[in-house]
């Protein structure tokens, strides 16, 4: 009965055959932006033009490739889903715990993750097509459901690793030593979606639809049934992108798939699909993966993906809406022979078209398409200059007027988050041995806490062939083992601040000892408290491994030594000033009895102290930090002690080691290195060890910049 309704309906979506339909419809933006982004990249990034590199994109497209592909029909329904991406979380802490905790067969936890998704899909789609309530609201709330379900199962803290080899083949390994093996479950997706969408019943349904529900109504489809359904396909394709995500990363834990949800339906929308609804295709997940991966080739900075990101979204919406109006007439007249030119339709159709802006010529459309791609091509080649043009810079001040070396050694160093100020003052020491070294150097990482984004950007600098990768590591069981693969490409590893697993790494550059930290914070906190009474820790992400063996450390030291202190406590900052500031206030409400609290990430101490000083309570704030973001209220009498190591000479010795390295001049079993500035520096078991820890008062502190 369906099919008789839409027999020709085709014509629902907006579309036009052809050479005419190319340009009409404006498909010929992405085949340009494509081979745009291919020539520039080709251009300025080593190793970009290679089939092997190709695979590359391809492998990290995948999991944000199912997203996409799954919120593709839901788009041309008129509808969005933000939460594909959080249930992309509770699928894979459900994979996790099913396989660790309930010992079920991995295919009953992969089973479980799958029903779990289309329970959530379910849920969205009873109160979007059934009630009738809108999409985003329905979807910002399971969002907010799903994630929190996901962190109420772990704490926010539980991470599920130790899945088979013969698993993380799915997401780690080769086929025929070249294709991605996860690759083959994405193309069976597409595929099916591609025939859902373009050969199908159904397909046309959802274009009608998207174009106008009241007449999709009127032409006999069951619009509540349609529109469930790809709610219900969007949960089950994002749960199965969260067992390829766990079989990527060897891991599964509640913030899986984080930001995945926008980034997503740019693609969607890059790709051709209106926000409008009633058109759209499967095509604009490349043209943002090759963007993300030649920036990373290029070595240029992360946050350069986003700019130019949103200036093809924004410029991919506008032209949306500035040729909307002609095709929905187009289209108008072709429906009124799908569905019979009923006069009610039609009327109420084209009241909505004459509401619309005015249409504007192919050429208007092509001027702001131009300026906005020759913006875009401005902003990567300024970039581009300013690196060569520094590095240039750096060459001529450092080699004289001698020849340039045949190859300098290129060490990419990678911090948690680039925009910590810890990482911001660890980053002039690298520089600064870079320059002492004539070496390259590239500083590149997330912009926050994200191990999967770790994980990337060393897969694509495996892929540019560096010769030393240095990680302050975010997830020790999530990283180890790209780590291991750069390894096994002659590439030299390190690790900083943060350790991984010691197979995956030649050398740790420790800034102290755990124990030795551990030790000197307990022992402060004992002293301003007299040794007795109760006391808070507040840490930057409750996964973080460094900061987890200072607690182990923390607690061991309290057992041996300070028996009367309680640490009544563990809060999370995740590496922000302000949740540290709002963990802080909730301790002092929950907590009344604690009268110090001992932050151990660097944001995260003037945020808990600038919660005391608004409080106006007596309770002392000690921590590791920066002097220069803290000086105010080290001043103040709030903060007491800040314990900390030169960060400068931290990220100085990363690099140090890094160039010893790359020149084969430190070997495994070393007992000493030779550090510049820095003097000869101990190694133990691997270890560089930069020294004590610094322990820095009001007395002091106007004595440090950094």
């Amino acid at each position: 009965m369906e099919a008789t309704r839409l027999k020709g309906a085709r014509s629902i979506s907006p579309r036009v055959t052809g050479v005419q339909g190319w340009v009409r419809n404006g498909r010929w933006m992405l085949p340009i932006v494509l081979i745009l982004e291919m020539a520039v990249f080709s251009a300025i990034a080593p190793h970009f033009f290679t089939i092997a590199n190709f695979f590359e994109v391809a492998r990290f497209s995948i999991e944000l490739g199912l997203l996409a592909t799954a919120l593709t029909p839901v788009l041309i329904t008129g509808g969005i889903d933000l939460s594909v991406a959080s249930m992309m979380g509770l699928a894979a802490v459900l994979f996790g715990a099913a396989y660790s905790d309930w010992q079920f067969p991995l295919a009953a936890a992969v089973a479980i993750a799958l029903l779990s998704g289309c329970a959530g899909g379910a849920l969205n789609a009873l109160l979007i097509a059934q009630l009738n309530l809108p999409p985003l609201i329905v979807t910002l709330g399971s969002l907010s459901l799903f994630r929190g379900i996901a962190e109420g199962l772990t704490h926010g803290a539980v991470n599920y690793s130790g899945f088979p080899s013969g698993f993380l083949f799915l997401g780690q390994g080769y086929l025929w030593s070249v294709v991605p093996a996860q690759l083959p479950v994405f193309v069976l997706v597409y595929v099916a979606y591609t025939i859902l969408l373009h050969r199908s019943v159904f397909g046309r349904a959802f274009y009608a639809i998207g174009f106008t529900a009241a007449g999709a109504r009127y032409a006999g489809i069951p619009v509540a049934k349609r529109l469930g359904l790809v709610y219900v396909l969007s949960g089950v394709v994002s749960s199965l992108a969260a067992i390829i995500y766990v079989a990527h990363l060897g891991q599964a834990k509640a913030d899986a798939g984080t930001g995945y949800e926008l980034d997503a339906i740019t693609a969607v929308v890059l790709g051709g699909t209106s926000v409008f609804g009633g058109r759209g295709t499967l095509w604009g997940l490349l043209s943002l993966s090759i963007l993300q991966n030649g920036l990373h080739l290029a070595a240029l900075p992360s946050e350069l993906t986003g700019v130019l990101t949103g200036v093809l979204l924004v410029a991919t919406i506008a032209v949306d809406r500035l040729r909307r109006d002609p095709y929905a007439r187009s289209a108008l007249t072709d429906q009124q022979s799908a569905i019979g030119g009923q006069p009610s339709i039609i009327s109420s159709q084209q009241s909505a078209i004459d509401n619309e802006d005015t249409p504007v010529k192919n050429s208007q459309v092509a001027v702001l398409c131009g300026t906005i791609l020759l913006g875009s091509i401005i902003v990567a080649g300024t970039n581009v200059w300013l690196v060569h043009s520094l590095g240039s810079t750096a060459d001529r001040s450092l080699s004289g007027a001698g020849p340039p070396p045949r190859h300098r050694p290129v060490i990419a160093v990678m911090p948690k988050a680039k925009g910590d100020p810890y990482f911001v003052s660890c980053r002039a020491g690298a520089e600064e041995a870079a320059r002492d070294l004539n070496v390259d150097l590239i500083w590149d990482g997330p912009t926050s806490l994200d191990a999967a984004k770790q994980n990337e950007l060393i897969e694509n600098w495996i892929t540019r062939r560096v010769d030393v990768i240095a990680v302050a590591v975010e997830n020790r069981a999530g990283i180890s083992t790209v780590l291991r693969k750069a390894r096994a490409r002659g590439i030299h590893v390190l690790t900083w601040d943060a350790d991984a697993e010691p197979d995956a790494r030649e050398f740790f550059v420790n800034q102290a000892t755990p124990e030795g930290i551990a030790n000197t914070l307990t022992d402060e906190a004992a002293r301003l408290l007299q040794n007795s009474g109760e006391f808070a820790v507040i840490t930057g992400a409750l996964t973080a491994a460094n900061q987890n063996e200072w607690i182990k450390f923390i607690k061991q030291r309290l057992a041996d030594r300070y028996p009367r202190l309680t640490l009544v406590t563990i809060r999370p900052s995740d590496d922000d000033r302000d949740k540290a500031f709002a963990e802080a206030q909730t301790i002092l409400k929950v907590y009344p009895g604690v009268k110090l609290i001992m932050a151990i990430a660097a944001p995260a101490v003037p945020g808990a102290a600038e919660a005391v000083r608004q409080s106006g309570l007596r309770v002392d704030v000690i921590g590791l930090s920066l002097p220069n973001i803290n000086k105010p209220y080290v001043h103040g009498g709030i903060v007491q002690t800040i314990v900390l190591w030169n960060t400068r000479d931290l990220g100085y010795l990363t690099v140090y080691a890094g160039a010893k390295l790359a020149q084969n001049e430190i070997s495994t079993g070393a007992a000493r290195i030779g550090a510049g500035r820095l003097g000869p520096l101990e190694i133990r078991n691997s270890e560089i060890v930069l020294g004590v820890p610094l322990r820095i008062t009001k007395s002091n502190i106007d004595g440090f910049d950094f």
